[in-house]
C-alpha cells in the first residue's frame, strides 16, 4: 500500500519517498559531521577555560551523534521501517543520558563546586550552533513528518535540543564574562534537561509523531 503524506494526506508515490528517505540521510550526515567538529572544539575549549559547561556542551554533541547515527543506521536498511523502534530507543537513551548529566553539572555548579571560565571560543561556537541547529533540526521535522517517520521526527527534537542547549551555555558564558554569574546557565541547564526528559519519554513509547507511523504511511 502506498505512504501517504502526514501533511496532505495524499499518497506519496514511491520516487517520492526515495527522495524524503535520500534528504533524511543527507541531513542526517550533516549533522553528525557538525556535531563531531562541535564536541572537539567545545570540549578543548571548555578544558583550557576550565568550563564545565563547555565541557558538557560538547559532551551533548557526542549524544546528538549517536541520535543522528541511529536514524542514519535505520534509513541504510531496505525496509527503514523494521529498524524504527531499535532508533527510536536509541535516542530516548540518548535524550536521557543528556538529561543526567546536565542535571548533575547544573547541580555541581549551583552548589558552587564548579564555575564556568571566560571562554571567547565558547561564546562563538555557541553563537554558530544558534544558527544551524534549528535549520537542521526544522528541515528534518519537516522532511520526516512528510515520510511519516518518527525517529527522524524524534532526532530533529534531539538536533533542536542542542540549540536550546547552545542558547543556554551561550547565555551563560555572556553573563558570567559580563558580571560573574556562573549560576545562569546552571538554571537554564535544569530547565533543558526537564525537557530532555519528556521528550526522551515520547521517544520511548513512540510518541514522537502526533499520528501513528502506521496510519501516516497506510500499512497494517
Amino acid at each position: 500500500m502506498s505512504a501517504t503524506a502526514a501533511s496532505t494526506g495524499r499518497p506519496i508515490v514511491p520516487a517520492r519517498t526515495r527522495t524524503l528517505q535520500r534528504r533524511i540521510r543527507w541531513v542526517v550526515a550533516i549533522t553528525i559531521g557538525y556535531n563531531v567538529v562541535e564536541a572537539v572544539v567545545a570540549i578543548a575549549a571548555g578544558t583550557v577555560a576550565s568550563s564545565a559547561a563547555l565541557i558538557g556542551f560538547g559532551l551533548d554533541s557526542v549524544v546528538e551523534v549517536l541520535s543522528a547515527a541511529a536514524v542514519a543506521w535505520q534509513f541504510t536498511a531496505a525496509d527503514p521501517e523494521s529498524r524504527e523502534r531499535t532508533a527510536l530507543r536509541v535516542i530516548a537513551v540518548s535524550f536521557f543520558g543528556l538529561a543526567a548529566y546536565v542535571t548533575v553539572d547544573s547541580a555541581l555548579s549551583l552548589l558552587g563546586m564548579r564555575e564556568a571560565a571566560h571562554s571567547p571560543v565558547g561564546l562563538v561556537l555557541t553563537a554558530v550552533s544558534l544558527l544551524v541547529m534549528p535549520l537542521l533540526s526544522w528541515f528534518e521535522r519537516r522532511t520526516g513528518r512528510e515520510l511519516g517517520s518518527a525517529s527522524a521526527v524524534a532526532d530533529s527534537k534531539q538536533t533542536l535540543i542542542c540549540s536550546y542547549l547552545s542558547a543556554a551555555v551561550f547565555l551563560g558564558l555572556a553573563l558570567n564574562a559580563l558580571f560573574g554569574w556562573a549560576w545562569a546557565d546552571a538554571v537554564a541547564g535544569l530547565v533543558i534537561a526537564a525537557f530532555a526528559v519528556r521528550e526522551g519519554v515520547e521517544a520511548w513509547k513512540g510518541d514522537a509523531c502526533t499520528v501513528p507511523v502506521s496510519e501516516l504511511t497506510g500499512e497494517s
